[in-house]
């Protein structure tokens, strides 16, 4: 009939879900007209502009969601008659979701939050009734404060993860002063006593039964105070209150609003009373003077907190000084125990022989032998610190939060320490540039491998070249981090000593080259099928390949070659074979990172690595005939012939013997068994790299292998031959000592210490953020 008919076109229609983002330029306006909308000048003067979000926005709106934070000197973004005018007018709002969930806040008619069990009421505007049934007028409000517990397991998951990393330290403290400085912070009370970052607490409770008791009378003269920032963390809030007190005033806190995380703000509103109208005026000009972070009363309060941070250092080292003397050895802290530390620590203890006996910031120039060098180890869980460090001399191990990176760096240049980094040069780094210069400090960067060794093999070569009236034409450089032959026993080759996900995440990274004066772009998509096949002359038993690097073109302009040289190419050594299987696998789809349906085990069953597989070659397959004959197979197993075939109907694979060799390493990684694929996998990439760490990793007998080779091809305008010069690094892991050390861990942990002990010798006279590009870093 006609509303069957009716009903089934309705319930066809396509509907469009429109989200927009609104930000504090859309929900006011300057009420000088001639003025335009400034975002630091509305933070500053809120009086100055008037709301508008209920005539712009609000009217258009079918659902708004409500984060946003507000203080009472801003406007609201929507009062109650706005609503009643919205309502009056037939707009078309339905709900409101106040994520913020403040009462009588931003949107002033919510004046309750709601349970996970009735999380929504209704408002009606027109009568300003509140309902719990959904069926009459209104709108529609949600209002649930503790939104988290709606995904109890991943918010369980989250914050277990976050305290866990802390819980060794607290296990083995005797008392808030000996937490790191997270769980410090966080520490409310001790011994039955607040700690002094809670002390207004107790403050707050006193003067709030002062009020209830009335207590002295009525103040005569009153203010509402407004503090905005890091009230809590840095003491604040204490001083504010010591101020009222100090002064004869008294405080009630009216309203409060605590950041949620280390950089996020918080907000309190302070009724602030006393006797004489001198007297609140003195107090209120004082508030805002510590208020003012440009202020040097304000400025007081960080250097104290920042003073906090590097005793810390000093305390736990007792090596490091804050003032300019030292002790009779001098000191290098190593942030960090993992296995690239382990290197750099034998390399100190047993090479300190020649350090100078001074301030390494002293301007004294010359050599002098001292007695040594004492190595603080410094981790965030001790026993890690302890195992690096562990049966050799002049070492230290101590446990220390450096997890704040940027803080590490303001602290460098404050206590005119150097530092050394094997991490590259990013824009923070070089935003140190000037003040580290300033204050004669050196920050040695990229000082490990690849970055490192690297640019210094390179430096050396081509100055050489320039130095005998040479340019360079060509500059190749290929590294990689490889198993030595006897432990590259797999179809791919190739073992992780870490996590599989950043090497496999470096493979879909575009590339872009100079290949005789043209510049060649690889799409990340294409990187592995752009690997070509390389054999090194004086290392003619390694069957490699080389995958282009990045962006070469930049090490053009560090090296200084970019107007000579045609060809400027840096690449990623493998075994041969490697590009072509995981340049396959790719294609099949195992390194895609998006949400994969069947992991979601909705029906309470877990798939395993072969129903994966099996759905992996049945999305990829373009013939129907093709897929009808995988469903009539589907659950019997699949033999590797098998898997070469489907792997050459889908096309992943170019010939037979690619897809023989893609079937083998699939085999080999047990992507084909009848296991249960592991519930934390939800995409194919999660389930890749969960095998490849099973399946890829050193047994405790196996040695990495790193390879690094340079060419160069040097011409020369006077008419002598061109010439070509290569250098090599092949270094493998070794165990001394009943100790392994990786070929990794030494190549990028040595040069560090190389550097340091260069700095300590005082051999390296630049100063500021240094790339070890220079001969005075080269050289020695």
């Amino acid at each position: 009939d006609q509303n069957s008919s009716k009903a089934t076109k309705f319930s066809r229609q396509n509907f469009q879900v429109y989200g927009c983002v609104v930000t504090s330029k859309d929900m006011v306006a300057p009420k000088d007209s001639s003025n335009n909308f400034d975002k630091d000048d509305y933070y500053a003067h809120p009086e100055h502009y008037y709301p508008v979000f209920h005539e712009r926005i609000a009217p258009y709106a079918s659902v708004i969601v409500n984060c946003m934070y507000w203080e009472k000197r801003f406007p609201r973004l929507l009062t109650n008659k706005q609503m009643q005018d919205l309502k009056l007018a037939s707009n078309r709002l339905l709900g409101v979701a106040d994520i913020t969930c403040d009462i009588g806040g931003s949107i002033e008619c919510l004046d309750r939050t709601t349970s996970i069990e009735r999380p929504f009421f209704r408002y009606d505007p027109l009568n300003g009734s509140y309902n719990e049934d959904m069926n009459g007028e209104g709108v529609i409000f949600l209002a649930v404060d503790i939104l988290p517990t709606e995904l109890a397991k991943e918010a369980t998951k989250h914050f277990g993860d976050v305290l866990c990393q802390f819980l060794g330290s607290m296990a083995s403290s005797k008392g808030p002063e000996d937490l790191l400085p997270p769980i410090r912070r966080a520490c409310i009370a001790h011994k039955g006593e607040l700690t002094p970052l809670y002390d207004y607490i107790k403050r707050m409770r006193e003067e709030a039964a002062k009020s209830m008791d009335n207590v002295g009378g009525d103040k005569a003269y009153k203010t509402s105070v407004s503090l905005n920032g890091h009230l809590f963390d840095q003491f604040l809030i204490n001083e504010a209150l010591d101020i009222i007190e100090i002064a004869g005033g008294s405080f009630h806190l009216a309203r409060c609003q605590v950041g949620q995380s280390v950089d996020a703000m918080s907000y309190a509103e302070i009724e602030v009373s006393a006797n004489d109208k001198d007297v609140l005026a003195h107090i209120v000009d004082t508030l805002a003077a510590i208020a003012n972070p440009d202020n040097e009363r304000r400025k007081s309060v960080i250097e104290k907190e920042l003073k906090r941070s590097s005793s810390r250092i000093k305390e736990l080292g007792n090596t490091l000084q804050m003032e300019e003397t030292f002790d009779e050895k001098t000191s290098v802290l190593i942030i960090g125990a993992g296995r690239v530390c382990e290197p750099a620590v034998e390399f100190l203890v047993s090479n300190g022989c020649n350090v100078l006996d001074t301030p390494v910031t002293s301007s004294k120039t010359g050599s002098e032998e001292v007695k040594g060098v004492q190595v603080i180890v410094a981790s965030l869980y001790l026993q890690d610190a302890q195992k690096v460090s562990e049966g050799l001399p002049n070492t230290t191990a101590v446990e220390l939060d450096i997890s704040d990176y940027n803080r590490l760096l303001e602290l460098i240049s404050k206590l005119r320490k150097h530092l050394v980094t094997a991490s590259y040069v990013d824009k923070n780094m070089s935003d140190l540039n000037e003040r580290a210069k300033s204050a004669g400090v050196t920050i040695l960067c990229e000082m490990g491998l690849d970055p490192g060794i690297d640019h210094m093999m390179a430096m050396k070569m081509i100055n050489h070249a320039h130095l005998r009236g040479g340019k360079i034409k060509s500059f190749v450089s290929y590294c990689g981090g490889l198993p030595s032959p006897a432990a590259a026993n797999n179809p791919l080759g190739y073992k992780f000593s870490w996590s599989p996900a950043g090497a496999l995440r470096a493979g879909r990274n575009p590339a872009i080259y100079n290949d005789k004066g043209q510049t060649i772009r690889v799409n990340g998509e294409n990187l592995y099928d752009s690997a070509t096949s390389l054999r090194l002359p004086h290392l003619p038993a390694f069957a490699l390949e080389r995958l282009p690097n990045r962006n070469s073109l930049v090490y053009g302009d560090l090296y200084g070659i970019t107007n000579e040289a045609s060809t400027v190419f840096r690449a990623t050594l493998r075994y041969e074979g490697f590009s072509e299987i995981m340049s396959s696998l790719a294609k099949l789809g195992f390194f895609n990172s998006e949400f994969h349906p069947i992991l979601t085990q909705e029906n309470g069953v877990k798939p395993t690595f072969s129903m994966f597989l099996q759905e992996l070659i049945k999305v990829a397959l373009q013939d129907r005939q093709t897929q009808k004959e995988l469903k009539e197979t589907q659950g019997h197993g699949t033999k590797l012939t098998d898997i070469s075939e489907m792997l050459l109907r889908v096309g992943c694979c170019k010939d037979s013997t690619s897809a023989n060799k893609t079937a083998s390493c699939i085999k080999f990684l047990g992507l084909d068994d009848d296991s249960k694929i592991s519930s934390t996998c939800k995409s194919a990439f999660d389930v890749i790299c969960s095998r490849m760490e099973e399946r890829l990793n050193y047994s405790p007998t196996e040695q990495d292998m790193v390879l690094l080779h340079h060419e160069v091809e040097v011409i020369y305008e006077d008419g002598r031959p061109s010439e070509r010069h290569a250098a090599t690094l092949l270094e493998f892991g070794k165990t001394e000592n009943e100790k392994s050390r990786t070929a990794m861990a030494r190549t990028v942990g040595i040069p560090a210490a190389i550097g340091a002990m260069l700095l300590l010798e005082r051999k390296i006279k630049s100063t500021g953020v240094l790339r070890p590009l220079e001969p005075e870093i080269y050289l020695p």
